[in-house]
């Protein structure tokens, strides 16, 4: 999988997560273990997402 193609499935599953949270949140009874567990998740792929931003941006500018 080239460094692009993964790039651009972190971010579907970072929207994907961001859909999935806001469902939660609407829900009448939030179970906030769960949403917790599904916010750790979603900053952990923001996180990842960055970190290969800048690989990309470096590895353009070398």
């Amino acid at each position: 999988m080239s460094l692009e193609s993964h790039l651009t499935e972190l971010v579907r599953r970072h929207q994907a997560m961001d859909s999935a949270i806001a469902l939660e949140e609407q829900h009448p009874s939030v179970d906030d273990v769960k949403l917790h567990e599904m916010k750790r998740k979603r900053l952990q792929l923001k996180d990842e997402i960055e970190k290969l931003r800048q690989e990309t941006e470096h590895a353009t500018t070398h």
